[in-house]
């Protein structure tokens, strides 16, 4: 699976060499010129009946005080009477924003790397989220977006961190890149293995209780990584404000996969 023996009458040397520049020049920009349907759906949606709201968790809402964001039934509670209220199927947001949401675990207080338990802490802690979360309700359906296979998955269990988490592996149009799933259910990680292959449009995991998503209210965050570097079944979904050029550079908008921007519900 992670490699094939030569074929008879396969490529010259040179002529791979020249196919792997060919390759390296394409960029992650030139997907944005992909035809629709390019990728499918990570969550069910049909834009025919269901309704998306948009979730503001950054600094600059003022609908949602500090108690709320500290404590995790508060905050579902929020979500919830947001979604009921407005008849949405999902709430989703969160890309490149700036929260205050993470002083709620010291885990964000630590360096990028540094486990949950370590000594110290950083002049700045980490606030930028770099995905896009979709909260919903718990065991809510996850599909690859492509043809995957199974990068890495990992069971992060410190508060606020993704909890049960899955990094799939793609290639589209001669680009390689990752996804990464997390807030997941610990049920999705049993007999996964690393190099197993998913199709396009699979359910291969699902939204994960409290309990097993690193304490937060049923939702995924859903990331595109381009270069996985050496992390396995985890990669930073959280930044400080001073470094967001880099890993943003290195996480591109999701919504180029997801494509749910659209459908966002007017906001007022």
């Amino acid at each position: 699976m992670r490699g094939a023996a030569s074929q008879p009458g396969e490529a010259k040397q040179e002529d791979k060499d020249k196919i792997c520049m060919l390759v390296k020049e394409k960029k992650w920009e030139d997907l944005q010129a992909a035809p629709p349907g390019t990728f499918g759906r990570v969550v069910p949606y049909d834009p025919s009946r269901d309704r998306i709201l948009a979730m503001d968790l950054s600094v600059s809402n003022t609908q949602i005080d500090s108690q709320s964001l500290g404590d995790t039934q508060r905050l579902a509670e929020y979500i919830g009477s947001r979604l009921a209220s407005a008849k949405a199927k999902y709430a989703i947001g969160g890309y490149n924003e700036h929260r205050t949401i993470y002083a709620r675990s010291r885990h964000f207080d630590l360096p990028i790397g540094q486990m949950a338990q370590g000594p110290g802490t950083q002049a700045e802690p980490r606030r930028l989220h770099l995905g896009t979360d979709i909260w919903g309700p718990d065991g809510t359906p996850v599909m690859a977006p492509t043809e995957s296979i199974v990068h890495s998955f990992a069971f992060n269990n410190h508060n606020g961190d993704y909890g049960a988490t899955i990094v799939l592996t793609h290639q589209v149009e001669g680009i390689s890149f990752h996804t990464l799933y997390g807030h997941l259910s610990l049920n999705s990680l049993k007999n996964l293995q690393e190099g197993q292959r998913i199709r396009r449009g699979e359910v291969f995991t699902e939204f994960g209780m409290r309990f097993e998503n690193g304490n937060w209210p049923p939702h995924l965050h859903f990331q595109i990584v381009l270069d996985m570097g050496h992390w396995l079944g985890d990669y930073p979904g959280v930044c400080t404000f001073s470094s967001r050029a880099a890993w943003l550079a290195n996480s591109p908008d999701p919504d180029l996969i997801l494509d749910l921007n659209r459908y966002l519900l007017p906001q007022g």
